[in-house]
């Protein structure tokens, strides 16, 4: 070992020797003013392309007699194929005494099958050089997956089982809803989630959408029975989609998802109670002591996908506070100093939807924060934007719609979105077209129709002896009430 320990020194001593000496050689003198050689003058950036239109990826669709849907859609030379298996059931399923129960679910089934046991079911999928997870949304259970190219239909047949013959181990069950009242509180710990909870129930009331998420004794009082129970009357076929993208041999996914799922119970056919949301122009402050942040949710109803008014909503949002170089952002984040990350977004659910600026804010600049808030969205109101400005959103957007649609996990989820929404197929094909169509005009239009401040839910989680007086200024200095 020495002859090496030596050999090393000598080769760590050659490499420091030049390093070592240049830096006991004096520095050159600078250069006098004069020969300094002028700066290159900057160019200008090239002028981006024309939006083109998304063309969807040839796609083989077909039904089983038992109602269940498949779409599968070759796309890319990766050897690799995902897959997605969307079940109309979700937490807008669950009974009013049953909150939480498909959540406990969709953990359950990620314990193994009726051949598989839950170490069995993950060394299975490991060896696809795939991976799978089980996630539950307020429509949808979903099931993504991945695998190499030449286990598609093996995986295809696994989800299958999956779905259709859960382990649903009771002996899981406790282990399960302790990690699950831990998410819980967690979330509920954390003032955006209070502020969104507060926000949706202000909207959608007793429908499941406005529900807050389960307490502690809730989660302890489900049982084994009702989450068996949830699966029998809620689960089926005619309520399952499954799509698949990537690089797969067609006649043989095709061939494996029949024989699989052919099996399943037809089930009870696709239903979603329909939130009938409602305007609640009002203000609630949730008291939060000594806070340095305030958490501001400002919103209201609007449109959903399937409406005619939705892209130009979302080309709105995106100008007014939807994106990074948004107007709000600029006056609140970049002009003000009042708030980091402000961002609006739309949130969809079926047939209904709403919009809402959510910030956290310095809790001495709340008041001003709305004040700035609802002049931005004044200013729209009154005046359309520019042909410029509107073009830099538009171009983000239609950016932003071809990364979604970039890989085949993209592709499933745009697929799904449209079947979930009862879209046609042009709502992908023409949404570059339908976002460039949008002018300042109807920007400006849209605003005045969909996002009036009058009309407003506003939800503050911060330092009450600090932000009410600022919201009392706020709501005085206002022509119109809040």
């Amino acid at each position: 070992m020495k002859p090496l320990h030596f050999g090393l020194l000598c080769v760590a001593l050659a490499t420091a020797a030049p390093a070592a000496l240049a830096q006991t050689k004096p520095k050159p003198k600078p250069a006098p003013a004069a020969a300094v050689a002028p700066a290159a003058p900057r160019e200008t950036p090239p002028a981006g392309g024309t939006p083109r239109d998304f063309e969807l990826p040839a796609k083989e669709e077909f039904t089983l007699p038992n109602g269940l849907k498949a779409k599968l859609v070759p796309y890319g030379q990766v050897p690799k194929t995902t897959m997605l298996v969307a079940i109309q059931a979700g937490n807008v399923h669950e009974a009013a005494t049953e909150v939480g129960v498909a959540d406990l679910l969709s953990k359950l089934m990620s314990e193994g099958t009726a051949t598989l046991t839950g170490a069995q079911f993950a060394d299975k999928v490991a060896r696809m050089g795939g991976w799978l997870n089980v996630s539950v949304g307020q429509d949808q259970t979903l099931i993504y997956a991945s695998c190499l190219s030449e286990f598609a239909p093996e995986l295809a047949a696994l989800l299958a089982e999956v779905v259709q013959r859960p382990a649903l181990p009771e002996s899981e069950l406790a282990r399960i809803k302790a990690d699950f009242k831990r998410q819980m509180n967690l979330a509920r710990a954390q003032p955006g989630t209070q502020a969104r909870q507060k926000f949706s129930q202000a909207l959608y009331g007793s429908h499941p959408y406005g529900r807050p998420i389960p307490t502690d004794a809730e989660i302890d009082a489900l049982t084994m029975a009702q989450v068996k129970a949830f699966y029998q009357t809620q689960y089926g076929a005619q309520r399952t989609s499954v799509y698949v993208a990537g690089k797969f041999d067609n006649g043989a996914v095709r061939e494996a998802i029949t024989r699989a799922w052919a099996t399943m119970p037809q089930g009870p056919a696709p239903r979603i109670e329909i939130a009938k949301s409602q305007t609640r122009p009002d203000v609630t402050t949730l008291d939060r002591p000594g806070a340095p942040q305030s958490t501001i949710v400002i919103g209201l109803p609007v449109v959903d996908p399937s409406h005619p008014d939705y892209m130009r909503v979302r080309v709105m949002n995106s100008l007014l506070g939807g994106s990074f170089g948004s107007r709000i952002t600029r006056n609140i984040r970049e002009d003000k100093g009042y708030t980091y990350s402000p961002y609006s977004y739309l949130e969809t659910h079926y047939r209904t939807g709403n919009w809402s600026q959510n910030a956290d804010v310095t809790t001495q600049e709340t008041g001003n924060s709305l004040k700035e808030i609802v002049y931005e969205i004044e200013q729209l109101q009154k005046t359309p934007p520019s042909a410029e400005e509107l073009k830099g959103i538009q171009n983000y957007e239609s950016g932003l719609f071809v990364l979604r649609n970039s890989t085949p996990a993209g592709i499933i989820g745009q697929l799904n979105t449209l079947d979930l929404h009862g879209l046609p197929d042009s709502y992908l094909t023409e949404q570059v077209k339908n976002i460039n169509a949008v002018t300042p005009q109807q920007v400006s239009e849209t605003a005045r129709k969909y996002v009036r401040p009058e009309a407003m839910t506003i939800v503050v989680v911060g330092d009450r002896k600090i932000i009410d007086p600022q919201i009392k200024k706020f709501q005085a200095s206002r022509k119109k009430p809040l």
